[in-house]
C-alpha cells in the first residue's frame, strides 16, 4: 500500500471565489506531503544536518481530479514509483480519508542536493538504504492512471 504522508483540513484562506481549494494550495499540500516522505527516509532535519543533503524538485505534474472544499479532511499517499543513486520519482494522491477515488494527482521528480556544494549527490548510504526498502515496498503496486500524462491540444 501506498504511504499516507501528510492529512490536513482546508482551510478558510485557502479556498477560492468558486468555492473550492485554490490551485496553489495542493501544490502546497503535496509539498507537506514531500517534506513528510524525506522525513521518512531519514532527510529530517537531523538527516539534513547529518549529510549535508536535501531534495530538490526537478519537475511536477498536477492532475485536478475533484473540487475539494472548505474544512474538508484529506490525505495525501504516496509512492515510490523509480529512483536511481540520486533521484525518486514519486507520485502523490489526495484523497478523502476512507475512500478510494482520489481528488488530485501529482508526480514528481526529486533530486538529491549535496548542499555545500550546491549540486546533485548521490543519496547518503543509510537514505539510499530506506530508499530501496520503500521501493520494495511499493514494487508491487499499480502505476497510477495520471503517471506519464502529457499536456497538449490535438491537431
Amino acid at each position: 500500500m501506498s504511504l499516507v504522508t501528510y492529512q490536513t483540513s482546508i482551510q478558510n484562506d485557502w479556498v477560492d471565489y468558486n468555492g473550492h481549494l485554490r490551485d496553489a494550495f495542493y501544490l502546497l499540500i503535496f509539498s507537506h506531503a514531500t517534506d513528510a516522505l524525506m522525513d521518512e527516509l531519514g532527510l529530517d532535519e537531523t538527516g539534513r544536518t547529518r549529510t549535508g543533503h536535501t531534495l530538490y524538485t526537478l519537475e511536477c505534474h498536477l492532475n485536478f481530479l475533484a473540487e475539494v472544499k472548505e474544512s474538508e479532511r484529506v490525505e495525501v499517499r504516496t509512492q515510490l514509483l523509480a529512483h536511481d543513486a540520486k533521484r525518486l520519482h514519486i507520485h502523490h494522491a489526495l484523497y478523502r480519508p476512507g475512500e478510494n477515488a482520489s481528488l488530485a494527482e501529482s508526480e514528481q521528480m526529486l533530486m538529491n542536493i549535496d548542499s555545500a556544494a550546491g549540486r546533485a549527490a548521490p543519496f547518503d548510504a543509510q537514505v539510499a538504504d530506506k530508499v530501496a526498502q520503500l521501493a520494495s515496498e511499493h514494487q508491487g503496486l499499480p502505476q497510477p492512471a495520471c503517471v506519464g500524462r502529457v499536456i497538449g491540444l490535438r491537431r
